[in-house]
């Protein structure tokens, strides 16, 4: 099929969706197909056999573009709307693949044209915009009524999570298939990080956060929560934290100072994909302390597959992989995360038996090849429902 997959992310970057697109590029360019991607100024060209990048002109004001809202994205996203409209008159795509908020101009397009699109749904885009802008919750209502719409008419809804599943069968969605993302340490391995305890002089059971330091990853928790535990006495223990700006590590060096525990508390900056393997071989225990959202973080599978202890809030975000007997799930609250530290710390048994649960749960339902046939199965039936279109 010719599709048009619309991106609205540096692309590619590591991280999240875009580490989500690329696999979906992947097992595209495998099936044959002829992919135009369009998608934003940044990010580093990738090369698969069928597969061609087109970038928006680079807005004014909008380098180095975060993750989530921001008034640098809605930059782009404006341009590459009108990236999308011409690419769809030249191209002349059988099917449109909208990811995230894309999803509101592909439909437009898509009506207008008479092509169906797929609507990749990595989040709930009115819950995210409330989250983050909490300005904006009187538009609630309206934002869950574009985003209902865009399941309805889409003709395929591929969420990434069970709460986002939940979301479009509830709007009405005509057909939804579950994709999760999947442990990325099979693929991305092969840069050796130096030995962490020596380098850092680390103490005791070492405790690792991997991901970017935005607020909803619940760096503050995590943090008053590691101070709860020092304490109480919960003896030597480390925390290295991986991934950030130097804007946000600077902030959580601050407040890791005024906690306190900034002795415990090693913060090391973004390190590549390739490196993740062997920076999580090397914790004992290792923590996602989000505490907004409903989509699984990306990096929950790798943890998994790392074959080490999972602490995470026992919150949907997280309750929708990990259950209790692979992982240890905590109130999103200092004394309660903190307790569940102290307890990790001191119970080296239950460490091996939670990292042994969660690598086979890892092995058996988050691996590249349960995502191939998921997605291959996905497209079988739209290159199906094209050809009787046409």
């Amino acid at each position: 099929m010719r599709i048009l997959l619309i991106a609205p992310q540096p692309f590619y970057q590591e991280r999240g969706t875009p580490i989500a697109v690329d696999l979906l590029l992947r097992v595209l360019s495998e099936r044959g197909d002829e992919v135009h991607v369009a998608t934003f100024h940044e990010g580093t060209d990738v090369v698969y056999p069928g597969v061609t990048l087109h970038r928006i002109p680079p807005p004014p004001l909008a380098r180095g573009v975060p993750p989530g809202f921001s008034v640098k994205k809605l930059l782009c996203d404006a341009a590459l709307f009108f990236l999308v409209n011409r690419l769809v008159r030249e191209l002349r795509p059988q099917l449109i693949h909208a990811v995230e908020e894309s999803v509101f101009f592909a439909r437009r397009i898509a009506r207008r044209r008479g092509i169906p699109f797929v609507y990749d749904m990595d989040s709930s885009l009115a819950r995210q915009l409330v989250e983050s802008r909490p300005v904006l919750r009187g538009l609630e209502t309206f934002f869950q009524g574009l985003e209902a719409a865009a399941c309805r008419e889409a003709a395929h809804v591929v969420p990434v999570c069970d709460a986002l599943a939940g979301i479009a069968c509830s709007a009405g969605a005509r057909r939804v298939t579950l994709l999760r993302d999947i442990s990325l340490l099979d693929r991305w391995a092969g840069v050796a990080e130096p030995d962490l305890r020596a380098a850092l002089g680390l103490h005791g059971p070492l405790f690792m956060y991997v991901g970017n330091l935005e607020k909803y990853q619940g760096l503050d928790l995590l943090l008053e929560g590691w101070a709860r535990a020092a304490q109480g006495g919960a003896g030597a223990m480390s925390l290295v934290i991986v991934g950030g700006t130097a804007a946000h590590i600077a902030a959580y060096r601050q407040r890791a100072t005024a906690l306190a525990v900034a002795e415990t508390v090693h913060f090391v900056g973004p390190r590549p994909v390739a490196a993740l393997a062997s920076l999580l071989a090397q914790a004992d225990v290792l923590v996602s302390p989000r505490t907004t959202g409903n989509n699984t973080p990306m990096k929950i599978y790798s943890y998994l597959d790392a074959g080490k202890a999972v602490l995470a809030t026992d919150l949907p975000t997280h309750t929708q992989v990990l259950t209790p007997a692979c992982a240890r799930l905590a109130p999103p609250e200092p004394a309660a995360f903190g307790l569940a530290i102290a307890e990790l710390a001191r119970d080296a048994a239950e460490r091996a038996r939670l990292g042994a649960a969660a690598q086979g749960e890892a092995q058996a339902k988050y691996s590249f090849a349960v995502y191939r046939a998921t997605l291959r199965g996905i497209y079988a039936e739209l290159e199906t429902m094209t050809k009787r279109g046409a």
